[in-house]
């Protein structure tokens, strides 16, 4: 008897499943080349579309404490694995150089988008 609802579950389940697909990020829908030339790049780009779009990031424009709070905060929050301290470095000095700081556009300035 419990069987019996099995199968209406199961089609819920195929039904919402596109949904999910959907949603799900592909890193290949970017490549390096259409960002910021620079040392650290290619790097950087795949360090970060491990997880999301590197349009994010490119988006940003930090001094080098904030980008390492980012790095930081990913890190604690969202399970990004540590960088070796060379990588880090390249990382950082590609992200200082290619996307500083920018005038806040509004009211509150600087607001870090993974920190919701």
């Amino acid at each position: 008897m419990r069987l019996r609802g099995a199968p209406a579950l199961l089609a819920g389940l195929l039904w919402i499943a596109p949904a999910f697909a959907q949603t799900a990020f592909t890193p290949r829908d970017e490549s390096p080349e259409e960002f910021v030339a620079g040392p650290g790049r290619d790097e950087t780009f795949y360090t970060c579309t491990a997880c999301h779009g590197f349009k994010l990031v490119a988006a940003q424009g930090l001094t080098r404490a904030q980008w390492e709070d980012s790095i930081n905060l990913m890190i604690r929050r969202h399970n990004m694995p540590p960088l070796e301290d060379k990588d880090r470095a390249v990382v950082l000095g590609y992200l200082e150089t290619a996307y500083p700081p920018r005038a806040p556009a509004g009211r509150g300035g600087w607001q870090n988008p993974f920190a919701k």
